[in-house]
């Protein structure tokens, strides 16, 4: 049984946050997946920054990092947290990711990673239609009422 099968989708699903409009990942929760000290991470991104378009991989600012330390409880900078602005990978980033990370596991991490992704794409265009079809409803509801009350306002 390989490593990566004590890795719960769920796990993974809570690290993907939205920043800029785009769903990402942090630096450190991909270390994290991959059991890599964040730095070494960031260096072998860095080694590679050809691989790495702005669409696939930004780095944060001070307010955003700000934001995201609120939403996650992490220390504030200069009490052992991180020296500099976290990087977010996309799901291009992601997927770029495997061929930086060259192991048999950062594979298998990086296919439930994308599995992830494309189950919040998923959810997410479901979400749309049952949206939209509710948008139906109650338009064609709206327009039954309209007519009730029409015919009550001439009848009573």
């Amino acid at each position: 049984m390989s490593n990566t099968t004590l890795i719960p989708i769920e796990r993974i699903e809570k690290a993907i946050y939205l920043i800029r409009g785009e769903k990402v990942m942090l630096d450190r929760d991909q270390a994290l997946l991959y059991r890599v000290e964040t730095k070494a991470l960031n260096r072998a991104v860095k080694r590679n920054l050809k691989r790495f378009a702005t669409d696939f991989m930004f780095q944060l600012t001070a307010d955003e990092a700000d934001v995201l330390r609120y939403q996650t409880g992490t220390s504030k900078k200069g009490r052992g947290g991180r020296r500099y602005l976290p990087y977010v990978f996309t799901e291009q980033g992601v997927a770029m990711l495997s061929s930086v990370l060259n192991s048999e596991s950062a594979v298998l991490v990086n296919i439930k990673i994308m599995r992830a992704f494309v189950k919040l794409r998923q959810m997410l265009a479901s979400n749309a239609e049952l949206s939209r079809r509710l948008d139906e409803l109650e338009s064609k509801y709206d327009r039954q009422f309209k007519i009730v009350a029409l015919y009550l306002a001439k009848h009573l």
